[in-house]
């Protein structure tokens, strides 16, 4: 569905039958934030607490550790097998390095899969929390890449700050936003809505101008509130699923206006070979390295593996280096994109397959059910 809507884009746009002239990533980049936090803040407010509780280390580790091995991993050989610097191939590292959440979310809930143990809250968990690290990673590396001369080593207080920041003000804005929901009186019931898409807005505007991440802050927050008792809450989670449905729509329908198939097309060869590499050597190696201390087995790790969606997240990413003036952001755009197409295209609709053939697959009647499957 998602593929299908890029295409629709691709279609409508310069190069395509619609002939429209769409060439901002600027306003990309703001409907790509907008987009994203309706996607996080609606699978935070679909997560149970209780199912995430026993694989918290794990997916914080898989988000972490997990999205910096990915990044220098492809960085490096993006570095040996092209005439980026060194800088210029961990920035498109940076960017390819965390998961998808829109499209976690949306293939593991729209196929319906019946996943063994804690495979499914651990993959949501880990895609919802590893956008931050690939976002502060790209910032770092956009301005290494734009100033050869800065260190390295001075961006990580930017880091801890973004996490810090991020993660404090994401609880303290939830446990705020409890109060508020239950205590204001609206006299209709279709408000509740409109407040929390307000409180959903101001986490992460504020986060981000106390110098925070605002995507942490916003899917914190929605863990939060989604495991509290709110007036009108089951109203509240099925209105944002269908929020996030349209912020995905939206996501991708831009993200195909501003692609040239022209630019694309020129990059398949060096874009198959990065995008093999990250699918069967970098991402494996990343969870592999990052749960080798907790005890999962093979076929769960070869799993998560290939759960390594990426999608609308690192093309909105990608939009960073363009709108910075680097120097290779149009080919680092260009290649970022079919990198997500691929990963799409290839992982997302052979999860069912994989998960059967790895012996990972429950029956539907057992199937763990998240509050948005419940009427």
């Amino acid at each position: 569905v998602l593929v299908f809507f890029v295409a629709i884009g691709m279609l409508a746009g310069s190069e395509g039958i619609g002939g429209i002239n769409f060439d901002n990533p600027g306003n990309t980049q703001f409907i790509g934030i907008i987009a994203l936090n309706f996607i996080l803040f609606s699978g935070g407010f679909d997560t149970d607490y209780k199912l995430i509780k026993p694989i918290v280390k794990q997916g914080i580790t898989l988000s972490t550790l997990g999205v910096f091995i990915t990044a220098v991993s492809v960085g490096l050989f993006v570095w040996w097998v092209t005439d980026f610097t060194l800088y210029e191939g961990l920035l498109l590292g940076s960017i390819v390095s965390s998961t998808d959440s829109a499209a976690v979310f949306s293939v593991l809930r729209a196929k319906s899969l019946a996943l063994k143990s804690n495979l499914r809250p651990l993959l949501e968990l880990e895609s919802g929390s590893n956008d931050p690290m690939a976002y502060v990673l790209t910032i770092v590396f956009t301005g290494l890449v734009i100033n050869q001369d800065a260190s390295l080593l001075s961006s990580v207080p930017l880091f801890f700050k973004q996490i810090l920041i991020g993660g404090v003000l994401g609880f303290v804005f939830g446990k705020l936003s409890k109060i508020v929901i239950n205590s204001i009186k609206l006299d209709y019931e279709g408000l509740y809505t409109v407040l929390v898409m307000a409180i959903m807005f101001f986490s992460f505007s504020a986060t981000d101008f106390l110098g925070g991440n605002g995507f942490l802050a916003v899917y914190l927050c929605a863990v939060y509130l989604g495991n509290q008792e709110l007036i009108h809450k089951k109203k509240i989670i099925k209105s944002f699923d269908g929020f996030a449905w349209l912020a995905q729509i939206v996501l991708f329908l831009t993200l195909g206006l501003l692609v040239f198939p022209s630019q694309v097309i020129s990059v398949i060869g060096i874009g198959l070979v990065i995008s093999a590499f990250l699918i069967l050597v970098a991402r494996p190696a990343s969870v592999f390295i990052s749960l080798h201390f907790f005890k999962i087995n093979a076929r769960s790790k070869w799993f998560i593996s290939w759960v390594g969606l990426r999608g609308a997240v690192p093309i909105v990413f990608a939009t960073y280096p363009l709108l910075a003036g680097a120097d290779k952001a149009q080919m680092i755009f260009n290649i970022v994109f079919f990198i997500s197409l691929t990963s799409v295209l290839v992982q997302g609709t052979s999860l069912p397959l994989i998960a059967k053939w790895l012996n990972l697959t429950l029956p539907q009647n057992v199937k763990k059910r998240t509050q948005t499957d419940m009427e």
